[in-house]
């Protein structure tokens, strides 16, 4: 897995619960590219109407799918003490978004063969230096190993940057509305050679038409 995987000064590692700065960190950035990836900070009175959307509860019920971009490297402050630099964005998943949605009570859009769905924003000063694309790989060899088909996502028509980005990371846009363009892509499955006897079993009884 591609945890702890380091680019252009940046480096993913998974979110850490017991940092409250993680935490802190990973609600001020939905804030500030919560509009079409733009600063959406003048827009809600109360930033909890975006976060308790689109990152609290993936935060406090999903947090092994959660992942963390910080910046390294000697023009980055360190943002702890055991050297971890500042965060500067994040992925958020759901394995299963129907059983998500049913334990959150949030209306999410699903669709057939691609269980999984997951949100990405970076800051400004740490897009284009290959973080994006780092999450992503994190979140699917994470997906990979749970045996997970498939993953979605769903991207405001407004922000170019996103519709030009996941193209090149192999999802296909399923629709376009005014209102979201759904992109949606196959999780790389474990080679067999690599399978413990108990998931060769189950593998057997699941392709076995008898």
């Amino acid at each position: 897995m591609p945890e702890g995987r380091r680019e252009a000064g940046l480096r993913v590692r998974p979110f850490d619960p017991a940092r409250e700065a993680d935490r802190a960190a990973i609600l001020d950035i939905c804030l500030r590219t919560g509009d079409a990836g733009g600063d959406a900070s003048a827009l809600y009175a109360d930033p909890r109407e975006l976060t308790e959307l689109y990152a609290t509860p993936y935060l406090d019920r999903m947090p092994e799918w959660c992942f963390v971009a910080e910046s390294v490297g000697s023009g980055s402050a360190p943002a702890a003490g055991d050297g971890s630099g500042p965060v500067v964005g994040y992925i958020l998943g759901a394995p299963d978004t129907a059983a998500f949605a049913a334990a959150t009570g949030l209306r999410l859009p699903e669709f057939a063969g691609h269980p999984a769905h997951l949100h990405v924003n970076l800051l400004p000063e740490a897009q284009g230096r290959g973080g994006g694309r780092m999450l992503v790989e994190a979140l699917l060899a994470r997906l990979t190993a749970a045996g997970i088909p498939g993953v979605h996502l769903v991207v405001d028509p407004r922000n170019t940057g996103a519709l030009a980005f996941y193209p090149r990371l192999g999802f296909t846009e399923l629709a376009r509305t005014p209102t979201g363009v759904p992109f949606a892509r196959t999780v790389p499955q474990p080679e067999p050679s690599s399978w413990s006897p108990r998931e060769c079993r189950l593998q057997a009884a699941l392709t076995d038409p008898g």
